[in-house]
């Protein structure tokens, strides 16, 4: 579980050479026809390509300065995307190429994606914010269906879904628990919240934060002590420093004094000056 960083952005960075490694061997070819035609539709069709990649690259590039700087650049959050996006499956392709578990590269991709969220210091009001949780984390043993209301929940203490009631209850925050990727964007599309706090493993985290991109996603990975989808937890505090992160600072009633660190979803950051109470 201990996943650096480097390894998503190593291997978008790979994804991108062997893209340009392609391009350069058409280019060759292109150069060595005598066809007149054929050799001014492949430089065409070469410039075109070349310029394409020359926006992946240079989103690739701000990408890795803005991680380096612990800071955001607004107005090129689209081409980061974009360059993450379209090398981010290749990228998986050549982690599998080199034996590389794909939930380690998800995990890689899920803290390079908070990092990106949290650097934008974005700040909503309480009911702007929606924690959205699997229906894994419930106890498979309850009666009661929490996946229409949360308020079903009888607060028993037999899993996390008490805790996490605790959490909005303190921040007054929204809650919602799903039993898939579909609900759970049918639930963002419905409450349209402004910022979410995603709970899921890696596979969900990963293919919801590319589904509802530009919407801000910190995501929180869940713990499965008992295997995948199956009485599944998740470390409150984590979810809370989340919570603490994205809530206007008045909403905090907490005096702004020195910096603490936010462990998202593996790894430790530095998030703003709040002193925890």
């Amino acid at each position: 579980m201990n996943t650096r960083k480097r390894l998503f952005i190593g291997l978008l960075l790979l994804s991108l050479l062997v893209i340009i490694a392609l391009i350069f061997m058409g280019w060759m070819l292109a150069l060595n026809s005598h066809k007149l035609l054929s050799y001014i539709l492949l430089v065409i069709m070469g410039t075109i390509v070349l310029f394409f990649l020359g926006g992946i690259a240079l989103g690739l590039m701000i990408l890795i300065v803005n991680l380096w700087r612990a800071k955001t650049t607004p107005s090129m959050q689209n081409l980061i995307s974009a360059a993450i996006n379209f090398l981010f499956p290749l990228a998986l392709s050549i982690g599998r190429a080199f034996k590389i578990e794909e939930e380690k590269i998800k995990r890689s991709f899920i803290i390079v994606h908070n990092e990106l969220v949290l650097n934008q210091k974005l700040f909503f009001k309480p009911a702007d914010i929606l924690i959205l949780a699997p229906h894994c984390l419930q106890w498979s043993g309850c009666p009661h269906k929490i996946t229409l209301d949360v308020q079903n929940c009888k607060r028993c203490e037999k899993c996390v879904i008490d805790k996490l009631h605790g959490v909005c209850e303190k921040y007054h925050v929204n809650l919602v628990v799903v039993t898939g990727g579909t609900f759970a964007r049918k639930f963002v599309k419905e409450k349209r919240p402004k910022a979410v706090i995603a709970i899921a493993c890696e596979r969900d985290l990963t293919s919801g934060i590319q589904a509802v991109h530009p919407l801000p996603v910190i995501g929180v990975l869940n713990l499965r002590p008992n295997g995948p989808c199956f009485n599944t937890t998740v470390n409150i505090s984590r979810v809370e420093e989340a919570v603490c992160h994205l809530l206007e600072q008045h909403c905090l009633k907490l005096p702004c004094q020195k910096p603490f660190e936010i462990n998202l979803p593996h790894g430790n950051l530095l998030v703003r000056n709040v002193e925890k109470g």
